[in-house]
């Protein structure tokens, strides 16, 4: 008798945790300090994993255990889309976000895009950091945006591709190049870099954020995550960080 109490203590522990697991949430690395929040101003928990869109629709689609998938742009929520990995119709882009370019905190000389020349003479012999354009968002946003404004050319073989926009964040914080590109929302949460300028609008795709439920992952509980993501107070936290809601 109580070699069988024993066992079946031993199976209800083991049951426990994932029963009292909190949703996993697959973000964007530009999410990480305002989806935190927003979750904590809901009264929900949640875990996170952040990293960029591209690395994680891969992970889900390999069997990751995410609950919710929060990419930078329309094109990583697509490929998992096509591929059955979301619950369709949950998938909502309330989010938007600016191109911007950063420079060293003491290099605070705006940048005139615009003309001629400026961007060369700033870039100096030195790289422009920003996510690897062959499947980070911020990079192929920059990549959109350098070639609209005739640079594309003179950018491509400078670029130090990051994994990340935070990866492209931290080169220029930590002074290893001149230049990165990444999205106005990572240059106001790091106080080690100047804000020199901001891409036209129109110069690229419009920066969104579509979240979704990971199919498999139609829960009550997660349903309930993902509303409360939209609802006042999240989109209040959202918008204070620098999120254009819409």
């Amino acid at each position: 008798m109580k070699r069988v109490l024993l066992i079946a203590v031993a199976l209800l522990g083991l049951g426990l945790p994932a029963q009292a697991q909190a949703p996993l949430i697959y973000a964007a690395a530009s999410l990480t300090d305002a989806l935190q929040e927003a979750v904590t101003a809901t009264g929900n928990t949640a875990r996170f994993s952040f990293a960029a869109s591209s690395t994680l629709a891969r992970q889900i689609e390999n069997g990751a255990p995410a609950d919710i998938f929060a990419s930078a742009d329309e094109e990583w929520a697509d490929y998992l889309q096509q591929r059955g990995k979301l619950v369709t119709d949950t998938r909502r882009s309330y989010l938007s976000n600016r191109l911007v370019v950063l420079a060293p905190a003491d290099q605070t000389t705006p940048l005139a895009l615009e003309t001629p020349g400026a961007f060369a003479a700033r870039l100096g012999n030195g790289r422009i950091a920003t996510g690897d354009p062959a499947h980070v968002p911020v990079g192929r946003y920059a990549q959109q945006a350098l070639t609209a404004l005739g640079l594309w050319t003179l950018a491509e073989p400078r670029l130090a591709r990051a994994e990340s926009v935070r990866a492209a964040v931290a080169l220029v914080e930590r002074g290893e190049v001149p230049l990165g590109i990444v999205y106005a929302t990572d240059a106001a949460a790091a106080p080690r870099v100047a804000r020199v300028a901001t891409f036209p609008a129109a110069s690229h795709a419009r920066i969104s954020y579509p979240f979704a439920l990971v199919a498999g992952r139609d829960t009550a509980a997660n349903r309930r995550l993902l509303e409360a993501l939209q609802s006042p107070a999240a989109l209040a936290v959202f918008a204070r960080h620098g999120f254009a809601v819409d």
